[in-house]
């Protein structure tokens, strides 16, 4: 007889990005104790194999979750706001629709907490957040503005940003024109 319930098909593998998009949203959701191999798995509908394809164990998997939000969801915004062939201003605002359209800052909320009590993630966010701060202030500096009100801008720009993605802006009907609105606020003289 056959069961009344049956389990999902598991398959033989997935990408690495898979997993680290799976990891990443049980960070969020249950906090760095959450992220066990077989429950992502399960989630996942693989089977443990796949993610021994990718990884050699659960460390690897956060060094490579750390690593993937440095420089996947930070270097890559940074990348294109360098190549943006715009006004100052505008590549301002381009760099805030992408971080709000990509989702780059929702991991931000439990990388910061997870940081608190390890140290590779805690040198991890100081370096990335700095790396913000740093490149905002040069962005800000570009549009005309003084060194320290050109930090200060920068700084309220990339906190505003994380929090804006820790509350689901994106979510939100009309978020685009919420994040134009900010981004008028910041550059205003």
């Amino acid at each position: 007889m056959e069961s009344a319930k049956r389990k999902k098909p598991k398959t033989q593998r997935a990408d690495r990005a898979v997993w680290l998009t799976a990891a990443l949203d049980v960070l969020r959701e249950r906090g760095i104790d959450g992220i066990k191999i077989v429950p992502l798995a399960n989630r996942l509908g693989l089977t443990s194999g796949s993610f021994y394809w990718h990884f050699k164990n659960v460390q690897d998997l956060l060094d490579s979750v750390l690593d993937h939000w440095e420089h996947h969801l930070t270097d890559h915004i940074v990348r294109d706001a360098q190549d943006f062939d715009g006004s100052p201003q505008d590549r301002i605002l381009n760099l805030m629709l992408q971080v709000i359209r990509e989702d780059a800052a929702v991991p931000d909320h439990a990388i910061s907490v997870w940081a608190k009590s390890d140290a590779t993630a805690h040198l991890t966010y100081l370096r990335t957040v700095q790396k913000r701060f740093d490149f905002a202030k040069w962005m800000f500096e570009q549009a005309g503005f003084a060194p320290e009100d050109a930090s200060a801008r920068g700084r309220l720009m990339v906190t505003s940003l994380m929090g804006e993605s820790s509350n689901d802006l994106k979510s939100v009907d009309g978020w685009e024109e919420i994040v134009r609105t900010q981004w008028r606020v910041l550059i205003a003289q």
